[in-house]
């Protein structure tokens, strides 16, 4: 296919494409102003015209410029400490409304059985819990916050996702949206990190502004892949396959150049996950893994263990010019961030010892852990002026929402990670299956990344955290149904 041929084909045809497209490009070109000039006033313009595109068009545009634009969203700080992500939240909001409002109309309904699925009796569980431990937060009005945006994020990617994804074909166009998107966002930070030789040291710089940091970054691309990957298999034509692995490549060069090691490690343990699945291991893996976390936690807390492996704080240093330095520092213990982790991992365990039952509240961890930190960890990074967590999302449902949060969210994953290994073995046609690899690889992906970091409640991975349990709902009723395409 020739250029001209292609550009043909992208050229909107008809009246609720043009706008749409026009949409797209004001968005874009606002984002990028907003971008340069550390403006985000600039981005008015184009998300007002969000209800004219709802109103005259059709919703579930909405849920794909939603995903186009995820990489290119930035936190914005409010008033009291909160903070929003622009412009994906109005986004959201604007779904939730829409969501809801298509289920009032009586325009979208769900079958009984995907409402009553064990992950979404699991997720309002866990909804219920996080709004009666209001009651016990030292910060109501950031756990307020925290339960509404649960309610934002659930609503547009699980029910959202629900409504949209009727066929397998479906995911892979949200796929390439997404990934789209994802690419255009490395494009960009290669232009600013090419400058500086694509070090090491440098990425954290290059990736602003709309990536946190690095690991945010790599993560983003991380979870796309088995997506990518599964998206070029389930196409039979050239010109697609090409393109979906022209994506993957660029997502790749993304991820290496990050430097973040729990993301690249991330893609042979989701490697390791697709054999576990394939040979009906996922309970045993589960079962290991709470033996292995239960018997650590209980080493390190008897008779004050961690102690042993406090830091050297003049050793415990950041090897920016040095990759390979990083990585001998990390085993070492000598490595800044590892280590910081740790004062973080200490704070949160001493914080649940005194609240076991109800935590702290959701979304209180900072500043509260301060209260709790062993001075013998201490690094120089330690004042945490990003105001970040505990660096374990398992760590931080203990220490903010007490047992009951975290065995939820542990229940959830094992629900959703064993109902992927037997949709995978149930599955019989091969579209089907590849959805359910692609969902459960991210997901997989995702976990890992929570060992080290708590990245479910930012937008750009929290919202395919939440799509792939959708999918993994949806393909249970394709499976049941024996969906051909």
């Amino acid at each position: 296919m020739s250029v001209s041929e292609l550009l043909h084909r992208l050229r909107p045809v008809d009246g609720p494409q043009r706008v749409f497209v026009g949409f797209v490009l004001l968005l874009l070109a606002g984002g990028t102003l907003a971008a340069f000039t550390q403006n985000p006033v600039l981005l008015l313009p184009g998300v007002a015209l969000v209800g004219l595109l709802v109103v005259f068009i059709e919703w579930r545009l909405l849920y794909y410029l939603l995903f186009f634009i995820l990489p290119f969203s930035q936190e914005i700080g409010l008033p009291g400490g909160l903070s929003m992500d622009l412009p994906s939240e109005p986004l959201m909001l604007a779904l939730t409304a829409c969501v809801a409002g298509a289920f009032l109309l009586g325009t979208a309904r769900l079958p009984g059985r995907e409402l009553l699925h064990p992950i979404v009796i699991v997720l309002l569980l866990m909804l219920l819990w996080a709004g009666v431990d209001i009651l016990f937060s030292v910060a109501p009005v950031k756990s307020v916050k925290y339960l509404m945006a649960k309610v934002w994020y659930l609503t547009p990617f699980m029910l959202g996702t629900l409504l949209i994804m009727r066929r397998p074909a479906q995911v892979w166009q949200f796929a390439a949206v997404y990934a789209a998107g994802a690419c255009l966002s490395v494009l960009y930070v290669a232009s600013r990190h090419a400058r500086f030789g694509f070090s090491f040291g440098t990425i954290n710089g290059a990736i602003q502004p709309f990536f946190g940091n690095h690991v945010i970054y790599a993560a983003t691309l991380a979870l796309l892949i088995p997506f990518c990957l599964y998206g070029a298999k389930a196409t039979r034509r050239q010109g697609p396959r090409l393109a979906w692995l022209g994506l993957l490549g660029v997502l790749l060069f993304g991820l290496l150049t990050s430097y973040t090691r729990a993301s690249i490690l991330s893609l042979p343990i989701a490697g390791l996950f697709y054999l576990v699945m394939r040979l009906r291991l996922t309970k045993v893996m589960l079962l290991a893994v709470a033996l292995a976390a239960g018997s650590g936690a209980f080493y390190f807390m008897s008779a004050n263990n961690f102690m042993l492996y406090a830091p050297d704080f003049e050793k415990t240093v950041f090897n920016g010019k040095d990759f390979n330095k990083h990585l001998e520092a990390t085993y070492k213990l000598q490595d800044v961030s590892g280590m910081e982790r740790v004062y973080r991992w200490i704070a949160a365990s001493r914080m649940i010892s005194e609240k076991p039952l109800v935590g702290s509240g959701p979304a209180t961890f900072y500043p509260e852990y301060k209260r709790y930190t062993v001075k013998s960890f201490r690094t120089y990074v330690s004042e945490n002026p990003e105001k970040s967590t505990t660096h374990n999302y398992f760590l931080l449902q203990l220490a903010e929402q007490g047992l009951p949060g975290f065995l939820l969210f542990v229940v959830l994953l094992a629900v959703a990670l064993l109902s992927a290994e037997r949709l995978y073995h149930q599955a019989r046609n091969p579209e089907v299956r590849r959805v359910v690899l692609a969902a459960a690889l991210s997901l997989i992906i995702i976990i890992f990344h929570l060992l080290l970091n708590e990245l479910v409640e930012v937008d750009k991975i929290g919202s395919v955290f939440f799509l792939s349990l959708a999918l993994l709902i949806r393909a249970e009723t394709w499976v049941r149904e024996g969906v051909s395409e």
